[in-house]
C-alpha cells in the first residue's frame, strides 16, 4: 500500500506541478551503489565529484528563479553506525532556525524499509569536520529519505532552495522508488 503511495506521489507532483521542461523524474541508468543497496538516480541531476564521507554527491537543477542549485548526499558510516531514524531527523531539524516540525512518512519500498523526511526553515548550512554553520540560507527545505539496508542505514539528503527541491521531489521520489537490495555484491 505505502509503494502504491509513493508511485501515485510520483506521478501527482511529477504530472501536476507545473514544472517546466527537463524536471522528469525519468532515471539514468548509471546506478549507486552501498550497504547491500542499488538505486538509479534522475537523468535532470549530475553527479558531483567524489566528496569525503559520502557515497555519492548529485547536484539538482535550480528553479527558474532560484540561483543556487539544490545538492543530494548520500551517506553511509557502516553497518550499526549513523544513528537511528528519529535521532537523525532530530539532528537535521536542528541545522534550521525557525524550521517547521519535520514531517515523517515511513513506507517499503521493494521489502525494504524508508523513512521520508522533510523539514523547512532557515538553512545553518553546516559544513566541515565541526559542522560549522556556513551561514544562513532563507527559504530552504530538506527532503531526505532513511533507507534500512541489509548493511546498515543510508541517508539520502537533499537541500536548496525551497521551489528547487519542490521542482526535484518527483525525481527524488523516483530514486527513493528505485531502491533495491544488491542481490550481486555481498560488500556493496
Amino acid at each position: 500500500m505505502n509503494r502504491i503511495l509513493i508511485g501515485v506521489l510520483v506521478l501527482i507532483v511529477g504530472g501536476c506541478s507545473g514544472k517546466g521542461p527537463g524536471r522528469s523524474a525519468g532515471l539514468r541508468g548509471e546506478e549507486g551503489s552501498v550497504a547491500g543497496l542499488r538505486w538509479s538516480y534522475p537523468e535532470t541531476w549530475s553527479k558531483q565529484h567524489d566528496l569525503p564521507m559520502r557515497v555519492a554527491t548529485y547536484v539538482l537543477p535550480p528553479a527558474e528563479e532560484d540561483t543556487e542549485a539544490g545538492e543530494c548526499a548520500v551517506f553511509y558510516f557502516g553497518a550499526d553506525q549513523g544513528g537511528g531514524v528519529d535521532m537523525n531527523i532530530q539532528r537535521w531539524g536542528s541545522q534550521f532556525e525557525g524550521a517547521t516540525e519535520a514531517v515523517k512518512t515511513t513506507t517499503e519500498v521493494n521489502g525494504i524499509p524508508v523513512t521520508i523526511a522533510r523539514i523547512e526553515g532557515t538553512y545553518l548550512a553546516p559544513a566541515g569536520p565541526m559542522m560549522e554553520s556556513q551561514g544562513k540560507k532563507e527559504g530552504y527545505k530538506l527532503l531526505a529519505a532513511i533507507v534500512e539496508g541489509p548493511q546498515g542505514m543510508v541517508f539520502f539528503k537533499c537541500t536548496g532552495p525551497a521551489k528547487t527541491i519542490d521542482e526535484n521531489e518527483s525525481g527524488f521520489l523516483a530514486l527513493v522508488e528505485s531502491i533495491r537490495k544488491d542481490e550481486g555484491r555481498g560488500d556493496s
